[in-house]
C-alpha cells in the first residue's frame, strides 16, 4: 500500500530538492557534455521527466522517445549501429544477459559500482548492470456483468486461456518487451529441452496458435484498454503503471474499471504457475572515443539516476516498482500484492542448468524466429495467414532468421 498523502508530500518535497541539486550540490556541473542514453523505457512522458530532472541535477542527457525508438530489439539495434551511446537502461534479464556476455560488437559495458549497489539485492550483474525498475506480466478479468458475472477465474497454466471458454485480448506484434513477456508465460508449461522447435513442445506453437487465432486485437496497445472498455473479459497487461491506468479508466470508457487497491470490477486471474517478471537495469556504455571528464560526467549521471531518491521519484511518477528497496520504502507500506506473485522466471527447468529467465535467454532468438517465419501475431484479421501443417514442419529451418 502507497504511504499517506501527508508522508508522500514531505517526501516528494525531499526528492525535489534532491532531485534538483544532485551533481551541482556536489561541486559539479557537468551540463557540458551531452549524454546519450538508449532505452526502450523511453514513453514521452519518461523521456520528458527524465530531460527535466538531469538538467536540474546538473546533466544534458539525449534519449530518443517511443515515436523514433520502439520496443528492446530495435534499441539494441541503434546503440550497436550508432556506436555513440553512453548509458543503457531499461531492457530486461534476456538482454542483459545478452549484453553482458559480449554478444553484440559494439555494445560493451563498462566496469562500475555503484554506491548503492547493495541496495538492489539480487538484481545485479556485478560490476556491470544494477536493476531499476520490476515488474511483472498479469492477467485480468472483468468480474461484472461485462467479464464473468462474479464467477472467480483460476487457471493451473497461463495456457489455460485457450479453452477456459472466456474471450481474450492478443497482441498485435511478434516484436516488443512485453509481448516477448507475455509468450515466455504462455509458453512456460511447455518446456521440452529436447524439442528441435526451439526447446518448446508442438503442442505448445498449438497453443500459442490458438491463442493468436482466436484472441481480438483493436490497434491497442497491449490489452489494458480493450478490457477497460468491455470488448473482452480477459486480457494482459503489466505491471509497472496498472493502478495508474485505473485511477484514469474512466477517461477512456463508459464502463471503465473501478477501484485499485480493493478492486470492485476487475481482479487478476490466479495462475498457479505464477507469472513471469522481469527486471530494467542500468549500466555505463564503455565508449570507445569519450575522455575520462567525460566518463565521470556518464558515472556521476548514473549514480544520480539509480539512487534511492531519484528511483522513488521515478516509481511516484510512473507507477513503478523500485528495485532499490529504500526506494521501494519510502514509496509503500507493504509491497502491492502484484510483486508477491510467485515468480516463474526463476524456476528451475529440469534437465537443464538453467532456471526460466535463463531458459528463454537461450532460446528467444529461436523462438522470435519462429513466430516471425510462420506469420504469428497478425495485426489485420482479414489477411490472417493459413494455420501451418505442423506435423510437416522444418523447424531446423524455422528456427532460424528469415532474412
Amino acid at each position: 500500500m502507497k504511504r499517506t498523502l501527508s508522508v508522500f508530500l514531505s517526501l516528494l518535497m525531499l526528492l525535489t530538492l534532491v532531485c534538483s541539486t544532485g551533481a551541482i550540490a556536489e561541486g559539479k556541473d557537468y551540463s557540458g557534455y551531452t549524454i546519450r542514453i538508449y532505452s526502450n523505457s523511453n514513453s514521452t512522458e519518461r523521456t520528458t521527466w527524465l530531460i527535466n530532472e538531469a538538467k536540474n541535477a546538473g546533466f544534458t542527457i539525449s534519449i530518443d522517445d517511443n515515436a523514433v525508438i520502439t520496443g528492446d530489439t530495435a534499441v539494441i539495434q541503434a546503440a550497436n549501429e550508432n556506436k555513440d551511446g553512453d548509458i543503457i537502461f531499461g531492457l530486461n534479464e534476456t538482454r542483459w544477459s545478452q549484453i553482458v556476455n559480449s554478444t553484440y560488437e559494439n555494445v560493451k559495458l563498462l566496469d562500475w559500482t555503484p554506491s548503492w549497489a547493495e541496495e538492489v539485492g539480487a538484481y545485479v550483474y556485478p560490476g556491470k548492470a544494477y536493476g531499476l525498475v520490476v515488474q511483472n506480466i498479469l492477467m485480468l478479468y472483468r468480474n461484472d456483468e461485462l467479464g464473468t458475472n462474479g464467477e472467480k477465474v483460476s487457471f493451473e497454466h497461463w495456457s489455460d486461456i485457450v479453452d477456459a471458454g472466456y474471450s481474450w485480448y492478443r497482441q498485435g506484434k511478434v516484436g516488443g518487451t512485453t509481448n516477448a513477456n507475455i509468450n515466455s508465460a504462455m509458453l512456460y508449461s511447455f518446456v521440452d529441452p529436447t524439442s528441435v522447435a526451439g526447446g518448446i513442445t508442438i503442442d505448445g506453437w498449438k497453443m500459442l496458435w490458438k491463442y493468436c487465432a482466436d484472441g481480438l486485437f483493436t490497434g491497442d496497445s497491449y490489452g489494458f484498454d480493450a478490457l477497460n472498455r468491455g470488448d473482452v473479459q480477459l486480457s494482459t497487461f503489466y505491471s509497472s503503471s496498472l493502478y495508474g491506468k485505473i485511477d484514469a479508466a474512466g477517461e477512456g470508457s463508459e464502463n471503465p474499471l473501478l477501484g485499485t487497491l480493493q478492486p470492485e470490477n476487475w481482479d487478476l486471474v490466479e495462475i498457479a504457475d505464477g507469472t513471469y517478471y522481469i527486471a530494467e537495469y542500468l549500466g555505463i556504455l564503455d565508449k570507445a572515443d569519450r575522455s575520462a571528464e567525460e566518463t565521470e560526467a556518464v558515472t556521476a549521471f548514473a549514480e544520480w539516476f539509480g539512487s534511492a531518491d531519484v528511483q522513488a521519484a521515478w516509481g511516484e511518477e510512473f507507477d513503478s516498482y523500485p528495485c532499490n528497496t529504500v526506494a521501494a520504502a519510502a514509496l509503500y507500506d507493504e509491497t502491492p500484492s502484484i510483486y508477491t506473485l510467485k515468480n516463474c522466471a526463476l524456476e528451475k527447468i529440469e534437465g537443464t542448468d538453467l532456471n526460466y529467465a535463463e531458459y528463454v535467454s537461450a532460446h528467444s532468438g529461436e523462438w522470435t524466429n519462429i513466430m516471425t517465419n510462420l506469420g504469428f501475431y497478425w495485426a489485420d484479421a482479414s489477411n490472417a495467414v493459413a494455420e501451418p501443417a505442423w506435423d510437416g514442419l522444418d523447424w531446423a529451418t524455422l528456427t532460424q532468421s528469415a532474412e
